[in-house]
């Protein structure tokens, strides 16, 4: 008896953890891993493109929000960057805060 009372007070415990996991968030899980594979395609997409040096770029996600940072040796590289990620399925906007190499 005492032990059944301990499991059930163990899966209780845990199962106050987990809502909290989302809670520090914001997100559900399926909206993390699908934040996270935006954020790998999108690197994928810009450092497999031919002409340019966009390896450099930071890609971050936030809810199919995209926002690339870091800096870019010409304008042509800065919308080729955006238009890249753009391209990507679950990308619902994109913020372009590439600064120009000087």
């Amino acid at each position: 008896m005492l032990r059944k009372l301990q499991s059930i007070a163990l899966m209780m415990a845990l199962l106050g953890i987990f809502p909290g996991c989302q809670a520090l968030t914001g997100e559900t899980l399926g909206e993390n891993i699908d934040d996270a594979t935006i954020t790998t395609t999108v690197k994928a997409k810009l450092a497999a493109d031919k002409g340019s040096s966009l390896i450099r770029v930071q890609v971050d996600t936030d809810r199919g929000l995209v926002q690339l940072s870091g800096v870019v040796q010409s304008a042509g590289d800065q919308s080729r960057a955006e238009q890249i990620t753009r391209a990507v399925s679950g990308v619902k906007s994109v913020v372009n805060n590439l600064q120009l190499q000087r």
